[in-house]
């Protein structure tokens, strides 16, 4: 049987990590370095070279390697697997963290916009998913993390394309849970609550909003990236080999409430 500190080691496992120039990613990325992973970052506007992850990963000894990619575009994100595919490295873990987000009202609420949350936040994730998961279902082994949100659950107020992005992103954890459960490979994701990012700087502007948000979550603050590290390697290490296809809610109570 293994140790508490075997079961999350992740000593020798390479991990491709979305969106991992700053925020929720780069927390993320940051929880698996510390646990040992060598750390391959995607994102749209990662710096070529002296990045924040970049900074972190090879501080703590690990193997970095960073790639451009715009997930809007469905020609880049098969580029993407074709360059994952061409490092030669066996990926362990798939952390699909990228997103975006407009807050307009549904009447507002362009085809422009719709079509590229939808893009980034679950088509290309389906793609990326499929290509990686592939590989995983080969070697007979895995871990694929999706970040999903409270509006997994809920309906959320003028943001009608995350809204169903992220509920898109629910179904996909559970269809992806029951054909590769069996195979070796997990695949779950986590639930954030309202963090405190670039993605929610509206929110947090707005001081009634702010104040009613804050109100309504039992730990009574915003969440911070930091608060989805533990999250993240649990699902991501041998601690949650027999769990798949939940979505864990990381929200200071609020879906409890």
């Amino acid at each position: 049987m293994s140790t508490a500190v075997e079961l999350f080691d992740l000593t020798g496992r390479t991990a491709v990590v979305t969106g991992a120039r700053r925020g929720i990613g780069l927390a993320m990325a940051t929880a698996l370095t510390e646990a040992g992973a060598d750390i391959i970052a995607v994102s749209a506007n990662l710096e070529p070279d002296g990045s924040q992850v970049q900074q972190v990963v090879e501080k703590a000894g690990r193997s970095y390697v960073g790639l451009q990619a715009d997930l809007a575009d469905r020609a880049a994100v098969t580029d993407l697997t074709q360059r994952l595919h061409r490092l030669g490295t066996p990926i362990d873990i798939l952390v699909n963290n990228a997103g975006s987000i407009a807050r307009t009202p549904a009447a507002e609420h362009s085809d422009a916009d719709w079509d590229r949350i939808l893009n980034v936040n679950l088509s290309s994730q389906f793609v990326i998913s499929r290509e990686i998961g592939r590989t995983m279902i080969e070697r007979g082994r895995g871990k694929v993390i999706f970040t999903a949100s409270l509006l997994s659950f809920q309906g959320g107020i003028n943001v009608p394309g995350y809204t169903a992005s992220k509920s898109g992103i629910a179904g996909l954890t559970r269809a992806l849970s029951n054909e590769w459960a069996g195979r070796g490979v997990q695949v779950n994701a986590i639930a954030p609550g309202y963090i405190a990012t670039d993605n929610t700087q509206a929110l947090q502007n707005d001081r009634q909003r702010n104040r009613a948000i804050v109100e309504r979550i039992p730990a009574g603050r915003w969440g911070t990236a930091g608060d989805l590290a533990g999250a993240t390697l649990f699902l991501a290490s041998a601690a949650s080999d027999y769990v798949s296809g939940i979505i864990l809610p990381v929200d200071g109570g609020w879906l409890g409430r």
